[in-house]
């Protein structure tokens, strides 16, 4: 059933893009098989973990936005009462750089804006990311700056980062899982097609991923993190059907669905639930909003350039909301003795440049208690 609660709900361009060709081969891995990362210091993170996450950050007009909302993000780091308020990291939704992934672009879109936010920052490449620019004067691989910037084997200095103090990070590959004493964390990589595309290598990976998380954590939460949205409202991109016939193929073939799926892509704040038969709620979040000058307003449904009536839709209503702003979300994961919950505050950075902290738009609570 189509939802006419607040007037819209996802789209579907009726003309669709077929640029399958764009699609870049994956570099080889940084770390070993099956590429998890257990987070550092993860004994202070056993009762309570906060971090930060956006997307889409990148822009090459102006790096006002970009550093707006890590100025924000680094406000809320340094003005947490305790020390267990404080953001653990940054997990970027990927285009970090605009509007090709080359080394150039990360210290003036990326390092440089970034550089007074002072947690660690992880990520998961984006279409910008990992498309090649075939102009460029001193050919590159694709994903080439991003694996020096994300997947390294050490924390080392960044040798495009003119100066910047922040070291490279140690994921073991650009698809890859976090663990942590309270989530696991999948995070996916999309490609460069305007609405995505997955190899069956990483599909084979995720499906096990889930099983692994299922069997073995089942008193964490499961989150999954992937740039292109599945389900979106705008009028740039609409909603993916490859993306959404790929997670629900995989959760059929893993017998599992994660507590919440976070994307970028589109410029916007969007969430979404989707009820599924077997009685679970699941929220399909797009926070695409952290930079880049422009922003993606949502569609007329009675456009014919857009199917609200898709089959993919059946079970889903948009919960909320915002095109106007750029933003972020805080997500707080907390586990006490009678309790377990996943909540998540997006924020949206104020027009009045002299208002020093962001507005509160949205707010969300998972229940995973009793898991």
């Amino acid at each position: 059933m189509i939802s006419t609660k607040i007037g819209y709900n996802a789209v579907l361009k009726t003309e669709l893009v077929d640029d399958l060709h764009k699609y870049q081969v994956p570099p080889a891995p940084a770390g070993s098989f099956p590429y998890r990362l257990q987070l550092a210091h993860e004994d202070s993170l056993k009762s309570k973990m906060v971090f930060h996450m956006t997307g889409d950050t990148g822009g090459t007009t102006s790096s006002e936005q970009q550093e707006r909302t890590a100025k924000q993000m680094a406000g809320q780091y340094y003005g947490a009462d305790q020390k267990e308020d404080q953001p653990a990291f940054l997990y970027h939704l990927g285009d970090i750089v605009y509007h090709f992934g080359e080394a150039a672009g990360y210290a003036d879109q990326f390092l440089a804006p970034f550089e007074c936010y002072p947690a660690p920052i992880y990520a998961i490449a984006g279409n910008h990311d990992t498309d090649v620019n075939p102009d460029c004067e001193e050919p590159y691989e694709s994903l080439e700056a991003f694996s020096a910037a994300f997947c390294n084997t050490s924390p080392t200095t960044i040798y495009f980062g003119k100066g910047s103090n922040r070291k490279s990070q140690v994921q073991p590959h650009i698809y890859w899982t976090m663990e942590s004493p309270l989530a696991i964390i999948i995070g996916l990589h999309t490609n460069v097609p305007k609405y995505g595309y997955i190899n069956r290598e990483q599909r084979n990976w995720f499906i096990s991923e889930l099983k692994n998380a299922a069997e073995n954590h089942p008193d964490k939460a499961l989150i999954v993190c992937m740039h292109h949205a599945p389900y979106s409202a705008d009028v740039n991109h609409g909603s993916s059907k490859p993306m959404i016939e790929f997670l629900e193929g995989a959760f059929r073939a893993s017998g599992v669905k994660p507590d919440a799926v976070f994307s970028g892509h589109v410029h916007n704040y969007q969430r979404f639930s989707k009820q599924y038969q077997d009685g679970k709620s699941l929220p399909y979040i797009v926070a695409g909003a952290g930079g880049f000058d422009e922003l993606h307003q949502l569609a007329d449904p009675l456009d014919v350039a857009y199917d609200i009536r898709s089959q993919l839709f059946e079970g889903l209503q948009l919960e909320n909301y915002c095109d106007d702003r750029h933003g972020f979300l805080k997500i707080s994961i907390e586990k006490t003795p009678f309790s377990f919950t996943l909540n998540g505050t997006y924020y949206t950075i104020p027009f009045d440049r002299q208002i020093e902290k962001p507005t509160a738009f949205d707010h969300f609570t998972i229940d995973l208690t009793g898991r």
